[in-house]
């Protein structure tokens, strides 16, 4: 069980979407991890970030310079190991080649692109208005690196998930050490070696393992955590930052829903939900579909759509496709086959399974209770159920009665329910008659609300997450006014008045004496 004493870490059992076949949790001391020998404690784990922070105060990660050099150095990396990512995401999760290259690589390699493109305006200060209140004076502000940062990755997008938040923390400026999952333990090796070749090491580091790594790093003071997970663990970090007041950014997830009306065009938008399903990591992402609710008079012309774009995508049996990822381990197979077995008289499509492959198919289940435990829980896997209303307007209800999710979808043509949607549902972000493309958008910030998550990053949110906008002030030693200073008479408290109101007319008439206050 979770306890609440102290401030390192320990074990429990989870069925955390991103949490290993152990949990994290706070607790005085970390178990022994029987007979694997730690190699990176926390006293390493100190030192390295005294010699990250000596790095940071050189000045060396503030310059334009050194911050183009090193995201000219990932791209380059990307470009020259491309096959080794890809080998290592398959390996991994058996992403199709593919889906691999346009969300993970193609991904990483676009938002270093345009942090390159944009980052001198980025980096530029922003001049603002003065008022008369500080007559005469200029200001900005200027975007200033947080210094020294961590970023601990997930595994289900694990080069995505890892170099995205640390494109955003090198074009910001900072020293960053990066934890990626050891779930995803080939690419995590990957990272490791190719970051080590082709980024400055004296700025840049990644640590690998597994609790006691993570343990030491979170006993840390830092300028900035990222942490991409689940909620359980989420809640971990950010009581580990709390103990040196360090932000946070918390991308998380939640049950996403998706509201289909019965005017839309059946196939696009079976496609789509098939897509944002199980053509996305077979169902393993935080943005993906998690449950649908539509009317009960549709539901079973969009089953039977949905069944038929299933096997067109992926054939008569999914679990021999191989454009389609498996589950990521035994634990996780298991822990949705505990899902399906509490329902398993609710599926209308699919359901079989293949644990030594770790496969399991594309699963429709319909009706199931909102006390199963599917319905309680966010799925992260190939279960989709699909609850039936009488009037879909009930969608509000449904989704408001469960926290908060990372995405909400809406297909229809209906206006006022679009406009509805987007104004009554409260969710990370929302898509109108698609699934999971709005994170796609660099000028769109992705981030959760609630307990989906806090904080955003992608194209300049990913630079504005890392860095502190620092307000400043420019005076000169002209024109000091006495009126600010004591002793303070009815003539100064005038004054003063008139310059506090912002009324220029009040302002002249009362330094000529005429005014009648």
């Amino acid at each position: 069980p979770i306890c609440s004493a102290g401030s390192g870490l320990s074990l429990s059992r989870t069925s955390s979407r991103y949490g290993c076949t152990y949990q994290l949790c706070c607790c005085a001391k970390l178990p022994s991890m029987g007979e694997e020998k730690q190699t990176f404690d926390e006293k390493k784990a100190a030192l390295m970030v005294m010699e990250l922070r000596d790095t940071f105060r050189s000045g060396k990660t503030k310059s334009y310079e050194w911050r183009v050099s090193q995201l000219k150095s990932l791209v380059k990396m990307i470009e020259e190991k491309e096959s080794e990512i890809l080998q290592a995401l398959y390996k991994d999760l058996s992403k199709p080649k593919l889906e691999a290259f346009i969300s993970e690589v193609h991904a990483v390699k676009s938002a270093s692109n345009l942090a390159l493109k944009e980052l001198k305006s980025w980096m530029k200060p922003e001049k603002v208005k003065t008022n008369m209140s500080t007559y005469p004076s200029s200001a900005e502000i200027l975007p200033e690196p947080l210094g020294v940062v961590l970023v601990i990755s997930a595994w289900n997008y694990p080069f995505l998930l890892s170099l995205d938040p640390v494109v955003g923390a090198i074009a910001a400026g900072n020293a960053v050490v990066l934890k990626p999952s050891e779930i995803s333990p080939a690419t995590s090796s990957t990272i490791a070696r190719l970051l080590a070749e082709y980024l400055d090491n004296s700025t840049i580091r990644v640590i690998e393992g597994a609790v006691p790594e993570t343990t030491a790093l979170l006993e840390q003071k830092w300028d900035k955590i990222f942490f991409t997970g689940g909620g359980r663990v989420g809640r971990i970090v950010m009581s580990a930052a709390a103990r040196h007041l360090t932000p946070v950014t918390l991308e998380l997830g939640g049950k996403n829903p998706v509201v289909v009306d019965s005017n839309v065009d059946v196939e696009v938008a079976a496609r789509r939900i098939v897509a944002g399903k199980w053509a996305a990591n077979c169902g393993q992402i935080c943005i993906g579909v998690d449950y649908i609710v539509t009317t009960k008079k549709f539901a079973p012309k969009l089953i039977d759509v949905l069944r038929n774009k299933i096997e067109e995508f992926f054939g008569k049996d999914p679990t021999e496709s191989s454009d389609q990822s498996r589950i990521v381990n035994s634990f996780h197979f298991r822990r949705l086959a505990n899902l399906l077995d509490e329902v398993s008289d609710k599926i209308v499509v699919g359901g079989q399974r293949d644990e030594s492959r770790l496969k399991i198919a594309p699963t429709i289940l319909l009706d199931v209770p909102e006390n199963a435990q599917i319905m309680q829980e966010e799925i992260f896997g190939p279960l989709l159920p699909i609850i039936t209303v009488e009037n879909l307007e009930e969608c509000f209800g449904i989704i408001e009665a469960k926290p908060k999710p990372l995405s909400a979808y809406l297909f229809t043509n209906d206006q006022r329910l679009k406009k509805k949607f987007v104004q009554n549902v409260s969710a990370g972000g929302i898509a109108i008659n698609d699934t999971i493309l709005q994170v796609a958008q660099p000028n769109l910030p992705f981030g959760g609300v609630g307990e989906s998550g806090m904080g955003c990053y992608h194209g300049k949110f990913s630079f504005d997450a890392f860095t502190h906008r620092k307000p400043v002030l420019y005076r000169i030693f002209a024109r000091d006014s006495s009126v600010r200073y004591p002793p303070y008479t009815p003539k100064k408290e005038k004054i003063m008045r008139a310059l506090l109101s912002g009324n220029l007319l009040r302002i002249i008439l009362t330094l000529l004496g005429w005014s009648r206050d």
